[in-house]
């Protein structure tokens, strides 16, 4: 088989088993997807992978519903550097307003990965993963019950985790206000990083990163 795509089967594959790991609960195994200095970003969430697993992990045994479907993916290497690109969707169920919905956000796993020594064999895990949200929606889990959203608070959110933003907030989460959306500076901006890094750049990073964690 060509190496170049070899690699690329190997990174899909370490896509793929963080979004079946972290959404079954197996914490060890998820732990090893990321290197030891990985940085998870989401709406609710930014901080180390390994703060990541322990709020999910929390988070999970109280019952929180937050589960991923991965689509088509794909990855530009350069070296032991790597950009992969994975189409997925974010479903998270809760009560809003006294009504049970379902909240689907449909985006991109922006993952920035490198190829280094773990116990004596070279291996692909995540430094950075960065979601990209490319719009929502918000539909109640019983279709007759009716549904009146607080739009003054549903319009200071990005259109492109719009819903989402708005449930989360509603149970208590601060939501970050400039995350990636499908297109703008933010997203560019994040593309200008991912060449920098296969390119060698020092950090994922534009700047070091500040964490906000639950």
């Amino acid at each position: 088989m060509d190496d170049q795509l070899l690699q690329q089967l190997r990174i899909a594959q370490v896509v793929q088993n963080w979004v079946v790991w972290r959404d079954a609960g197996f914490w060890d195994r998820f732990a090893t997807v990321w290197h030891e200095d990985g940085w998870m970003s989401a709406t609710w969430f930014q901080g180390p992978a390994a703060k990541f697993i322990e709020v999910s992990r929390a988070g999970f045994e109280k019952g929180v519903s937050i589960l991923h479907f991965q689509g088509s993916s794909t990855a530009d290497i350069q070296g032991n550097r790597a950009i992969s690109q994975a189409k997925m969707t974010i479903s998270q169920r809760a009560e809003v307003d006294g009504i049970v919905v379902d909240v689907l956000c449909t985006g991109r796993f922006y993952d920035f990965f490198e190829q280094r020594t773990v116990n004596g064999q070279q291996e692909w895990r995540i430094v950075r993963r960065q979601p990209i949200y490319e719009k929502d929606r918000m539909d109640p889990v019983d279709p007759s019950a009716y549904l009146e959203l607080d739009q003054e608070l549903l319009q200071q959110f990005p259109k492109g985790y719009q819903h989402l933003a708005y449930l989360q907030s509603r149970l208590g989460f601060k939501i970050k206000p400039d995350m990636p959306e499908l297109t703008g500076p933010i997203v560019e901006a994040l593309y200008r990083r991912g060449q920098l890094w296969l390119e060698g750049a020092d950090s994922p990073f534009d700047e070091p990163p500040v964490a906000t964690v639950v």
